[in-house]
């Protein structure tokens, strides 16, 4: 019995090990938002906050997002409110494409869902040091916009 305990002792500890050496050290923030119902409506509006403690760096920003295999468009467009440090806000549309003209998704599939990490902005600097809000909207024709799972944010620093 006591060598089973430490068995699982042992496989705990470099369980452990292994998870904080896969820790993401460039990573501002990677977070997700559940769409009510998978219907998102244009009052839905998706809101990440998180702080820039380096305004020098560059930084690469993606939008999260996960789509049911029953999405019936091969895009999406949105829009990327940014509210900085100096109270400045700037709006932007952005098309992301989803599928390719044949009607194959690009995004990763696990069941009936499709995963997308897209970059919308590469190297970019942010003007001052501070806390940052990013709202995310969609700006579609349809409202809601059915099929739509999950949207998120990622920030991370680009390392040389």
């Amino acid at each position: 019995m006591k060598t089973f305990s430490l068995y699982r002792h042992f496989t705990f500890l470099a369980l452990l090990m292994l998870l904080a050496g896969c820790v993401d050290k460039n990573r501002v923030i990677d977070t997700n938002a559940e769409v009510p119902n998978q219907n998102w409506t244009y009052l839905n509006r998706f809101k990440f906050d998180f702080t820039i403690d380096d305004e020098k760096a560059a930084y690469n920003l993606y939008m999260n997002l996960r789509v049911t295999g029953n999405y019936k468009y091969s895009n999406l467009f949105v829009l990327i409110t940014q509210t900085g440090a100096d109270k400045k806000q700037i709006i932007k549309r952005y098309e992301l494409t989803l599928a390719t003209k044949e009607g194959e998704w690009l995004g990763n599939g696990s069941g009936n869902l499709y995963s997308y990490q897209l970059r919308f902005l590469t190297n970019y600097q942010f003007s001052k040091k501070g806390i940052y809000h990013f709202y995310i909207e969609q700006n579609m024709r349809d409202n809601p916009l059915h099929e739509v799972s999950d949207v998120g944010l990622r920030v991370e620093k680009v390392t040389h």
